[in-house]
């Protein structure tokens, strides 16, 4: 795994290069939203599983997403409770999502904020990110820095300094290269339908009986 400055790793998004960086879940391999084909292609992963995209803020995900002013109040309503945090948000795509990031074009795009200094230090500086977990498909997510570099040489990641002087500036502890970079459960992910949220996958968040239809 290349591992590089904060400058070149910005750069290697922009070229459409595959990154690596730690969430509040389990560590992620990351693409510009245009080019996500390639994570699948690292992944082996089925077309049938879409990404999900990932920010650093409601705001900076927007633009992806179309629905009326009341869905938007009732979208922004739950992400401003749960966000940035472990809730994964399935809403109706808008025509800026890449065929890329959905390769079954279902007209939906899965959206986090995660709760990760850094990891919202890197996207505000890369845009929104294409992300899934780090491993190979039918294989356990991979928890640590050190196995991600081990499974995918490829792959660009943050270098030790530059990590270092990041999460100095962030005033958090920089977690050891071998140990696992999150909490190891997956994101919970629910879906808008008919006015109300269908949970597709529990999870870290646990959501309250009024979310649900």
């Amino acid at each position: 795994m290349p591992q590089v400055s904060l400058l070149e790793l910005v750069g290697a998004v922009q070229a459409g290069e595959l990154v690596s960086l730690p969430t509040d879940t389990v560590p992620a391999l990351a693409a510009r939203p245009e080019a996500g084909d390639r994570i699948y292609t690292a992944k082996e992963r089925s077309p049938d599983k879409p990404l999900i995209l990932m920010g650093a803020s409601l705001d900076d995900l927007r633009p992806y997403i179309d629905g009326n002013e009341d869905e938007l109040a009732q979208w922004s309503a739950i992400a401003a409770q749960h966000w940035p945090g472990a809730l994964t948000l399935v809403l109706p795509a808008s025509d800026r999502l890449p065929p890329a990031m959905n390769p079954q074009n279902t007209g939906t795009v899965g959206l986090r904020v995660p709760n990760h200094a850094l990891a919202r230090y890197l996207l505000a500086r890369t845009g929104p990110l294409a992300t899934t977990s780090a491993n190979r498909s039918g294989e356990p997510p991979l928890e640590t820095m050190a196995a991600i570099e081990a499974s995918f040489p490829q792959v660009f990641t943050l270098g030790e300094t530059a990590r270092a002087e990041i999460y100095a500036l962030l005033n958090v502890a920089d977690p050891p290269h071998n140990q696992p970079q999150g909490s190891g459960l997956p994101s919970t992910v629910v879906r808008w339908r008919a006015g109300g949220w269908e949970v597709l996958r529990s999870g870290a968040v646990a959501l309250p009986k009024a979310a649900n239809p």
